[in-house]
This record gives structure tokens, C-alpha cells and sequence, in this order.
């Protein structure tokens, strides 16, 4: 059964007038306990080894390759007519079947080659 908020006599119990203090109180707790429990996944999962924006890797930045071997990139500004969603299409069409071509149930979907950012990988065309 529930604790009533009003007293026989009509006044507040403790819960009844902090009712909002423990909800924020519960939020903020809740809130701690998850950020906790992502920064150990974060630290214990390996990711925070690959997190190249960390302070103690800047001077590894440089040397990350960041060619866009082939990919053209759509505008995000101009008319929308027939011919801008024709040359959507086959730039999507393009992107699309190199995607298509990674066996996704192959033995590693994840490699680098297959995922064509590894230096040895060269783009499909």
C-alpha cells in the first residue's frame, strides 16, 4: 500500500513535500550511474584506443589516411529539378553497389579491406 502524502491531521508527510526534490535527486543519480556505466564500456571495450581526438593522440592525427579514393560528395544546396535528382541517383547508385558488393555474412563484414579504408584497399569500379 501506498504511503499517504497528507498526515490524519492534514499535514505533509516529509515525502509528500519533497515529492519533487526526490524526483529530481533519483534523475540526477540515474543520469551518474549511466554515464558511468558507459565510460567503463568505453575504457574497457578498446574504443577509447581507437578515439583518435583524444589529447594524448594528436600528433597521431596527421598520420590517419583520410582519402576519398572515388567519392564524390551530393551538395546540400541548389534547385531541386529532374536533372539534380537524376544526378542524386547516380551518385546514390554509385555508393550503393559498392556497398552492396561486401558479403555482409562473409567471415569479416568489418575488415578493413572490405570496408575500403585500409591503406592496401583500392576502390572498386
Amino acid at each position: 500500500m501506498e504511503e499517504p502524502i497528507q498526515s490524519v491531521d492534514g499535514e505533509l508527510t516529509f515525502w509528500g513535500a519533497h515529492k519533487f526534490l526526490l524526483l529530481i535527486a533519483l534523475s540526477i543519480a540515474i543520469a551518474l550511474a549511466l554515464v558511468g556505466i558507459s565510460m567503463t564500456l568505453y575504457a574497457t571495450s578498446g574504443a577509447a584506443q581507437l578515439d583518435l581526438s583524444r589529447p594524448g593522440y594528436r600528433g597521431v592525427t596527421s598520420q590517419a589516411i583520410s582519402s576519398d579514393s572515388g567519392f564524390q560528395n551530393y551538395p546540400n544546396t541548389g534547385p531541386i529539378n529532374s536533372s539534380s535528382v537524376n544526378e542524386f541517383k547516380t551518385l546514390y547508385e554509385k555508393q550503393a553497389a559498392t556497398a552492396k558488393v561486401v558479403d555482409a555474412f562473409a567471415g569479416d563484414p568489418l575488415n578493413p579491406d572490405a570496408l575500403e579504408i585500409s591503406a592496401s584497399s583500392t576502390p572498386t569500379q
